[in-house]
């Protein structure tokens, strides 16, 4: 469907031409902060030409959003724009303006995919419905995605990630059972929101093959997570309970199973049920099977025992051991082990090096940032980093002059009147 993209990446210290699968594919981006800009990253980072259109003034409100070297704040600085909007072009636009509509129309006409996350309302009190806009290009494809829908009570509802994770249903069973739900460290609910929208589009580009039409993508990120819970959701619809089927408990009360210390950091190990002589073994201690505590599945559910086998056997143990060196018995010993990573940790871990996990991109203010690569490894149509985060407004003489056939007077006009 599209021709594929010629690229030269460096293997073995050689450069080697290989191809990207979504080249020729056009991206009209009008999406901000993280859900939209990380699905068509997916899109740009595989071939696709993804052009980035922000509000001159100010533009993605991810540019101020850190972290910032130094900590200092500063729009071209952003460690979370950076990596979201690696391998796209930018332009600035001002789409509350006539002309500012005009002109994104003619971009829509020559564009396969058109991607945002306003609120519902934005678009179509812009005249730019999706109705406008398939009359303008019939077979271009309009991604929304929204806290909670195109449609229903809630569509123009504000919400946080936490209150889209927490309406989802997973944030419910997330903390101890006597404290309010905990939830997650990360921007979970948008970044899973856009890797919904990145599938989406390659279901409704291979769709556009059969019917010869595009048609609306309607993500809401509250149904990403509410179709995401774990068995608690699907265990609740089987049996009809409103209820809590698998209760939160609180930390440590199930024995050899939850995140401890030890002598350099934290480590999750998971030795439960079945695996719990695995753990005696690891630990030297086999002969606990014979202290009635321990012996049967029975005694080991109860949370006081558990505490018991935790403070006088599990821990010690571990304190005198690093997280590696844990980690590495634990293998040998099958057990469901891995050591409780910083972000540092990470960043140099030999096995993520050794894939190529990270790379490093050097931006015109920002300097050399490095950051996550490839989300995914394709023999034959690859990851490229083929340019990094575009500059506010980099691309507007590239696009609208040698593009959309603007002269250079032109475009400063229009610079000068706030449209770009």
């Amino acid at each position: 469907m599209y021709r594929l993209l010629l690229c030269y990446i460096m293997m073995e210290g050689t450069y080697v031409m290989l191809t990207q699968a979504l080249a020729d594919l056009r991206v009209l981006d009008l999406t901000h902060h993280i859900s939209g800009p990380y699905g068509s990253k997916m899109l740009a980072d595989y071939g696709a030409n993804v052009l980035k259109v922000e509000r001159p003034n100010g533009g993605d409100i991810g540019r101020n959003l850190g972290p910032f070297p130094d900590d200092i704040p500063h729009h071209e600085k952003s460690g979370l724009f950076l990596h979201l909007n690696t391998n796209k072009r930018g332009i600035t636009l001002n789409l509350k303006t006539d002309i500012g509509k005009s002109i994104l129309l003619k971009l829509v006409q020559t564009s396969d995919v058109l991607i945002e996350n306003f609120k519902p309302s934005t678009l179509p009190s812009l005249g730019l419905s999706y109705d406008s806009l398939s009359q303008v290009n019939p077979e271009m494809i309009l991604v929304s995605i929204s806290n909670f829908g195109q449609t229903g009570p809630y569509r123009d509802y504000k919400a946080s990630e936490a209150v889209l994770h927490g309406m989802g249903g997973n944030l419910r069973f997330l903390g101890a059972p006597d404290r309010a739900p905990t939830k997650y460290g990360t921007d979970l609910a948008l970044r899973q929101a856009g890797i919904v929208s990145a599938t989406a589009t390659m279901v409704a580009l291979f769709a556009k093959t059969v019917r010869g039409t595009g048609e609306h993508v309607d993500i809401s990120i509250f149904e990403t997570q509410a179709g995401s819970q774990d068995r608690r959701a699907p265990a609740l619809m089987a049996s009809q309970f409103v209820k809590t089927v698998f209760p939160r408990r609180t930390p440590g009360a199930i024995m050899a199973t939850g995140i401890f210390p030890c002598k350099d950091g934290y480590i999750n190990i998971t030795a439960g049920g079945t695996r719990f002589e695995l753990c005696l073994a690891m630990i030297g201690r086999i002969d606990l099977l014979e202290d009635s505590r321990f012996a049967t599945p029975t005694a080991r559910q109860d949370a006081a025992n558990a505490a018991i086998f935790h403070d006088e056997y599990l821990l010690p143990w571990l304190m005198q051991r690093t997280m590696r060196e844990v980690w590495s018995l634990a293998q040998e010993h099958h057990i469901l082990s891995g050591p409780i990573f910083n972000a540092g940790d990470v960043m140099t871990d030999d096995h993520f090096g050794d894939r190529g996990m990270f790379v490093e991109v050097d931006h015109p203010v920002a300097g050399k940032v490095k950051m996550p690569g490839r989300p995914m490894i394709m023999s034959e149509t690859p990851w490229a980093l083929r340019r990094p985060a575009p500059t506010l407004g980099q691309h507007n003489h590239e696009v609208y002059v040698d593009e959309l056939g603007f002269t250079s007077k032109e475009l400063t006009e229009l610079h000068n009147s706030g449209v770009v």
